[in-house]
């Protein structure tokens, strides 16, 4: 599975410059590659983020998570999210399963791995709880 440029330079741009609070990634499955379907800016909410991901199709998101420790400090954790909703197709399932960890590892920086396979298993208690 090829992982588009593309993936990689929004991902550093997360990263480094945090222009983006999200971004969710597609594997297009005729042409054999990862690429990025979604960009969230970064006034956009975890509702956004959550909203943009299909309820019947798996995806690869990134998302920033920005949070205040009990120390009273501002801090922010960049998650990568295997989404995998029970609906999607079995092919997809697999698809996306085998290619995860290879397209991980193309983006630098990931601190925490998220597998959902419906809303609640990401909600921000989940995020806040795996952060600290």
């Amino acid at each position: 599975m090829a992982v588009h440029d593309d993936c990689k330079l929004k991902f550093l741009e997360l990263k480094a410059k945090r222009t983006h609070r999200f971004i969710v990634f597609k594997i297009e499955e005729k042409q054999k590659q990862v690429i990025v379907e979604k960009v969230g800016e970064p006034a956009q909410s975890y509702e956004d983020f959550s909203a943009s991901l299909p309820a019947d199709e798996c995806r690869y998101a990134v998302y920033d998570f920005d949070f205040v420790t009990e120390e009273n400090c501002q801090k922010s954790r960049i998650f990568f999210i295997a989404w995998c909703p029970d609906t999607a197709r079995v092919r997809s399932k697999m698809i996306y399963a085998s290619s995860k960890d290879r397209f991980k590892r193309e983006l630098d920086g990931i601190q925490i791995e998220l597998q959902a396979t419906d809303p609640t298993e990401m909600g921000l208690d989940v995020f806040k709880s795996r952060a600290n």
